[in-house]
């Protein structure tokens, strides 16, 4: 199932919160990258789609899991609906635990730009928002938006986590692909 979000552009224009490129790329030590593309509930790249939990229909987008809500929706429509614009920002469609290699797969309008290990209730990315699992991958395991690109690597790095890290929250993860439309919100 493809699901949908809209998220902030974090790149070396970003200049809002606390936080900026220079002190992001300092602090994580991901010096190649050119912009963070991520599904992290905390980081810089924050989300732009806000539904309205009062109104009943908007329960009808929202992923949820039997545990967690998500900053994941149903449908590119509602996330429409739903986003606050900007001049740029991603507009993403992902999907959860792909049971094969996804950069072959053409979404209409977007490109695959890799997959994302996000911690399995949803807030954290350990690639990009955890200060680095050194047993398990690298910086140079990440392309340059802060994502794997091979899916097999992928799987690799989220099951070394987990051994590697057993006590730590973060190294859980949910192994997701992501695509980024090319010309909206670019």
């Amino acid at each position: 199932m493809f699901l949908y979000t809209a998220k902030a552009r974090f790149d070396k224009d970003y200049s809002e919160k606390d936080m900026n490129w220079d002190k992001y790329i300092s602090w994580s030590g991901l010096t190649h990258l050119t912009e963070l593309i991520s599904l992290d509930g905390c980081s810089q790249s924050s989300n732009l789609v806000e539904p309205i939990y009062e109104n009943d229909d908007d329960w009808n987008y929202i992923y949820k899991t039997d545990h967690y809500l998500t900053n994941l929706f149903t449908s590119l429509d509602f996330v429409f609906k739903r986003i606050k614009i900007r001049e740029k920002f991603n507009l993403l469609t992902v999907v959860i635990e792909p049971e094969y290699d996804c950069k072959d797969i053409c979404v209409e309008g977007f490109e695959f730009v890799g997959y994302e290990l996000l911690e399995t209730d949803f807030s954290y990315s350990a690639l990009t928002n955890c200060g680095g699992f050194n047993k398990s991958f690298l910086p140079a395991d990440l392309n340059d938006k802060g994502l794997i690109e091979d899916f097999a690597q992928a799987y690799k790095i989220k099951k070394s986590l987990l051994q590697n890290y057993p006590e730590v929250s973060h190294a859980n993860t949910n192994l997701i692909a992501v695509w980024r439309h090319t010309t909206i919100g670019q």
